[in-house]
């Protein structure tokens, strides 16, 4: 998933993990938003954005949790000492689209900070521990954002 950067978790190329992005995003949509194999029963959504760099519209898939109306995200790059990608182009445009089941509708990415980041980042780690792990398996603090509808 986008989570991961080329070499984060054994993705031999930017190649690799797009052709696995590819893949999860076409399996997503043929099952109203499900995916088998290693990421069944895994909550996902796919975040639709603009390339901060190229300008193109760009789609990746995600793990997320839910608060309230809203979905939160890490931009943890499975304990990467760097950013995903996908961070990048959220801080530059945080209007997106996201796909959560069979709903597709318009949302805003908003960074968290503070006790909001401490929140979120919780809820985040009890739905899902291993984003606990990515955390300590870095020395930066990885982004949490809600994914806010509009």
């Amino acid at each position: 998933m986008s989570e991961q950067t080329n070499g984060a978790l054994g993705f031999p190329s930017v190649n690799a993990l797009l052709e696995f992005n590819r893949s999860i995003i076409e399996e997503f949509r043929a099952n109203g938003g499900r995916c088998g194999g290693r990421f069944e029963g895994n909550p996902m959504i796919l975040l639709t954005m603009t390339g901060a760099k190229s300008g193109k519209t760009l789609t990746t898939p995600l793990s997320y949790c839910v608060d309230g109306d809203d979905c939160i995200i890490f931009a943890s790059a499975g304990g990467s000492p760097k950013h995903p990608n996908w961070y990048h182009n959220l801080m530059a445009n945080q209007d997106i689209t996201i796909e959560r089941g069979e709903e597709k509708y318009a949302a805003k990415a908003v960074l968290t900070a503070g006790a909001e980041r401490e929140d979120a980042f919780q809820k985040m780690v009890k739905a899902m521990p291993r984003f606990g792990e990515y955390q300590e398996n870095t020395e930066r603090e990885i982004p949490v954002f809600k994914l806010v509808r509009v």
